[in-house]
């Protein structure tokens, strides 16, 4: 198995190489043969060409709070882990006498860090763990190359790719059992996109739920609980620290009128104001007639992922003996529950089934709901879905890889000429 897992990982990588070349290529291609519908990158970077191609959409927020600060108001809808990145990277190139804290510079340093946080061969070891079968893991992850965003999540300044990274990298530990280490990844995750407090839960069901269910009450000491308590809190700290550093600014200053943010709520919450006043965030806020277009490119990646949580939640009867064998059964010496159907009906992935279904219920019914597009992909549950397609139901398969490369390819035109979705 070593081998193939050796041999498997370099031609997954090789295939990520190639695509992100494909990516560019088509990216700098469409952005010097077609018209821009806005010419404001044109403007902004007047260094060198290939730095204006990366500055669209949220890229030019990232890059202004990483040279500026946060200015203005709607700039707080984005977290500082990308501008502080891109921040350090463009000063150790100005130590290094490489660059200035120029908007080139900063583009550059944000997609050279994204391209590093290539996350392709920590998605095929933790598909490995819950499938146990190398074949499976490799067309996982080689389905994952063809995503849904690729401009955003291959080449730009985005936070999505280093959220993904994180959230993968978070997800494998806790599979291992390694707690902290998963703690700190999410954390990581969570500078970079708020989603990542809904990433604890992976914690607190590893060192609670499965030894509850499992009926290893022995394990549940409080020292454990006080562990779990801790290590899921961390990776609250970010979002935490966002809204805090805003209350100081805002709310505690006697230099500017108080915004009525700071009272208007139990807990004032910046990023919430924002993300309801700019982006329209809240439960059927972005379902207007206007957005039905929006809704159309999102469509086939939310009913993907809520497909496959039906599948797998209407089956639960039978996987439930596998997860509480213990619990369901008076008889301890019962005999073991029957072979499952399908590798995709694993118990282990039940945790990533509830929260794919959290995550893709707030897309579709509270948020902007194209951003699916962007952020669907740090669910690895996308590409087993995907997989299962592939192997249980061929047509529907064929035609996801056809959409995702023809979507992908597509995207990556209408990104490069500042045409939505974003």
């Amino acid at each position: 198995m070593q081998s193939a897992t050796t041999r498997h990982v370099r031609t997954l990588l090789t295939l990520s190489v190639v695509v992100r070349l494909a990516v560019w290529i088509l990216v700098s291609i469409s952005a010097h043969s077609l018209p821009l519908f806005d010419s404001s990158p044109y403007i902004w970077v007047n260094e060198t060409l290939p730095s204006s191609v990366l500055l669209r959409w949220d890229a030019f927020h990232f890059a202004h709070i990483a040279r500026e600060g946060y200015v203005y108001e709607h700039e707080w809808a984005f977290f500082n882990g990308l501008p502080l990145l891109m921040r350090i990277l463009a000063h150790l190139q100005a130590l290094a006498g490489l660059g200035s804290n120029g908007w080139g510079t900063l583009l550059r340093g944000g997609a050279g860090m994204a391209i590093l946080c290539d996350s392709t061969h920590v998605l095929y070891h933790l598909s490995l763990h819950h499938f146990r079968s190398p074949s499976l893991a490799f067309l996982s992850t080689a389905l994952s190359v063809f995503s849904s965003s690729p401009a955003a999540l291959k080449l730009a300044s985005y936070s999505e790719p280093f959220f993904t990274y994180f959230s993968y990298r978070g997800m494998l530990a806790c599979a291992r059992s390694k707690w902290a280490a998963a703690s700190v990844c999410f954390a990581l995750a969570s500078m970079f996109r708020s989603n990542g407090i809904f990433l604890s839960g992976f914690i607190l069901w590893g060192m609670l739920v499965t030894p509850f269910l499992a009926g290893q009450k022995d394990q549940l000491t409080p020292r454990r609980l006080l562990k779990c308590v801790l290590l899921t809190a961390l990776p609250l700290i970010p979002f935490i620290h966002h809204n805090t550093i805003a209350y100081l600014r805002f709310c505690k200053s006697s230099e500017t009128r108080i915004p009525d943010w700071c009272t208007s709520n139990m807990i004032p919450s910046i990023y919430s104001h924002v993300q309801s006043k700019y982006w329209h965030v809240g439960f059927l806020q972005y379902w207007t007639v206007s957005n039905i277009p929006n809704f159309m490119f999102a469509f086939p990646a939310l009913l993907h992922v809520f497909a496959f949580c039906w599948f797998y939640l209407s089956n639960l009867p039978s996987i439930i003996p596998h997860i509480a064998p213990r619990i369901l059964s008076k008889n301890n010496d019962a005999p073991s529950p029957p072979q499952l159907d399908s590798p995709f009906l694993s118990p282990s992935l039940l945790p990533h089934v509830l929260h794919a279904l959290a995550l893709t219920s707030i897309l579709t019914f509270n948020a902007h709901v194209q951003i699916s597009l962007r952020l669907l992909p740090s669910l690895p549950l996308t590409y087993w879905a995907a997989a299962r397609l592939m192997l249980d139901i061929p047509k529907w398969g064929k035609a996801w890889v056809t959409w995702s490369v023809l979507w992908g390819a597509l995207s990556c035109v209408l990104w490069a000429v500042f045409l939505p979705p974003a």
